[in-house]
């Protein structure tokens, strides 16, 4: 999808919902800070060779001491929604038991000079920053979290929801799984397919756990969930790289929104899920659903599949955009609005979701710094690019009510540390300058207009 850009921000109506998003553990800093406990992420970042050059995110952004400026920024830039994620270790420094107050304290700060700019606290439950304690006691793998994730949920319900009415419960649990638990790329490095299949269910319990906890404390709450997804295309039209993209499909765009919606896990696609009834209890179908009032969609890019000898239970691999000679980011993800209307389209016709909010999508390229300026021109027209894609799918009668952008500034970027640079804003992260790059200032421009 290229061409020239034509269309404005009133194309998209006066209710569509314009913000950033961010995420606690990438921005905060301050790990050891006001009764802050470990998360499996400050554990995984002191093994040596997991995160690239060594990087950690004890300061990161340093958000924690700076959330005033950078809210202010969040203004200057023309959002009037931002998305931030609870660091769960700051609330309960074990996990569990009892209330760190000075972690509900800053949230509180935080929220309040929101709501002073007039800007819309979204709040995320859960962004893959687990405690270390919980991990201690098998993390996501031991069914005794749903009880910690519920008692979670009820408290940062309790103690925000009089002013935060826009929750989000998990952010990408496939990643959780996938590259937490399976393949050990991501905290807490877990590698082992066995624990495929209880991760997967246990979030997908807490995924409806943590709906209801909000709903149930939170007057006229606004209750959605956020799943990676990808519009997956098969290599050729052999029937064994039809069936690869199927199940690839199943495994990244299915496997959490359809047990939601009541449909079940993706079986007929992908036969392995089947043995996922060995962690089902009695009642846990049922508990799986959850009327979301809005299914948030992440994607940042489309991927096309063949069949593989070579991966045991799968059966496939990726095809690398690099290969394939087609627009790529600084992170090799191939560069595609088109992929962005498909995966949209897919999932509106999904009978049970009523909204969608598109609450991630962003793109790292290589940023430098000239004469104070960053001019990111592949940044912008990849913004332009893909809020083209959203508007046609507005256009086609599909109920996309939201944007996203990720992210508001760099920050440490998981597994890749500072090296990928998604930001909005330029952050310096010697000296903790930001500038606002032009992609920034394009978005401030077109949320004027």
């Amino acid at each position: 999808m290229t061409g020239d850009i034509h269309f404005n921000k009133q194309d998209f109506g006066d209710d569509f919902s314009w913000g950033v998003a961010t995420a606690a553990y990438q921005i905060e800093g301050a790990v050891d800070e006001d009764g802050r406990g470990p998360c499996v992420w400050d554990k995984f970042a002191n093994i040596k060779g997991k995160i690239k050059n060594g990087d950690n995110a004890h300061t990161a952004c340093d958000f924690y001491h700076r959330y005033e400026a950078d809210i202010e920024l969040v203004r200057a830039l023309g959002f009037k929604e931002f998305r931030f994620s609870i660091s769960w270790s700051r609330i309960l420094p074990q996990g569990f038991g009892e209330i760190n107050e000075a972690g509900i304290a800053f949230y509180n700060r935080l929220i309040d000079k929101c709501l002073s700019l007039n800007i819309v606290p979204w709040i995320t439950l859960y962004h893959w920053d687990l405690p270390q304690g919980l991990e201690d006691l098998g993390g996501w793998k031991n069914r005794n979290i749903m009880e910690w994730f519920e008692s979670y949920a009820t408290i940062c319900a309790k103690a925000f929801g009089d002013r935060v009415k826009k929750w989000i419960v998990l952010n990408e649990p496939m990643a959780v799984v996938g590259l937490g638990y399976t393949t050990g790329l991501h905290a807490p490095g877990r590698k082992s397919i066995g624990n495929f299949l209880p991760v997967v269910h246990h979030l997908a319990m807490c995924q409806a756990i943590g709906g209801a906890a909000i709903r149930q404390n939170v007057a006229d709450a606004y209750v959605g969930t956020a799943v990676s997804c990808s519009y997956v295309h098969a290599a050729s039209a052999e029937l064994k790289d039809i069936r690869a993209a199927k199940r690839a499909d199943a495994l990244m765009n299915r496997l959490f929104i359809e047990p939601a919606l009541g449909m079940g896990y993706p079986i007929d696609a992908f036969g392995f899920l089947g043995n996922i009834k060995k962690y089902m209890h009695a009642g846990d179908a049922e508990r799986l659903r959850f009327d979301f009032d809005f299914i948030g969609i992440q994607n940042y890019f489309s991927v096309v599949v063949k069949h593989s000898y070579f991966a045991p239970v799968v059966w496939l691999k990726e095809v690398p955009a690099k290969l394939r000679n087609v627009p790529v980011t600084a992170m090799g993800w191939e560069i595609s609005g088109d992929g962005m209307y498909d995966i949209l389209k897919q999932f509106s016709a999904y009978k049970g979701i009523k909204e969608i909010i598109v609450s991630e999508n962003g793109a790292a390229f290589q940023d430098h710094v000239e004469a104070n300026e960053i001019h990111d021109t592949e940044r912008k027209s990849f913004y332009q690019e893909y809020l083209t894609a959203i508007l046609k799918a507005k256009k086609d009668g599909i109920n996309v009510r939201g944007y996203l952008a990720w992210t508001l500034m760099d920050n440490f970027e998981w597994a890749e540390g500072y090296a990928a640079r998604f930001g909005l804003v330029y952050l310096d992260f010697q000296s903790q300058k930001r500038i606002i790059k032009d992609s920034g200032k394009w978005f401030a421009s077109f949320l004027k207009t």
